[in-house]
């Protein structure tokens, strides 16, 4: 499709992060590839500060185990980066908190974004957030 870029990548990442379930994950998926982006999602949770390197890692390890990048260290990296940024736009709600959600990733060619869904946890009082990332490498 030639028409896809960042923007359909973006809102891929961010539908596979709010997905509700395993079974709309599957969903999402397979509409997704339609188009030719591949898409990944894993859960998340925990104290947030104790828990950035280990969502860095769950969505690097995710986007290889569904083929969403390749085991190279520009692929790896570039899904590294993303997820960071993602979780430096969710952290001033989120520092010091318990949080849980999940973590999209979605490519098409050489567009990358990764998105973090958290539910911030505060006693009965729960907050959520998105945040979203973007990367460049060669398909």
């Amino acid at each position: 499709m030639s028409t896809t870029g960042s923007r359909e990548v973006a809102r891929a990442a961010i539908k596979m992060a709010l997905s509700l379930n395993r079974d709309q994950e599957k969903e999402y998926k397979a509409r997704f590839i339609k188009d030719g982006i591949k898409t990944a999602a894993v859960d998340h949770g925990g104290d947030f500060i104790a828990s950035v390197n280990k969502i860095t890692e769950r969505a690097v390890v995710a986007a290889k185990r569904e083929g969403v990048i390749r085991e190279v260290h520009a692929d790896e990296g570039a899904v590294a980066g993303a997820t960071r940024e993602a979780l430096t736009q969710v952290m001033p709600k989120a520092l010091g908190l318990n949080v849980g959600g999940k973590i999209g990733v979605a490519r098409y060619r050489d567009h990358i974004s990764v998105a973090v869904f958290f539910g911030v946890g505060l006693l009965h009082l729960d907050e959520v957030s998105i945040g979203l990332g973007h990367r460049a490498v060669s398909s």
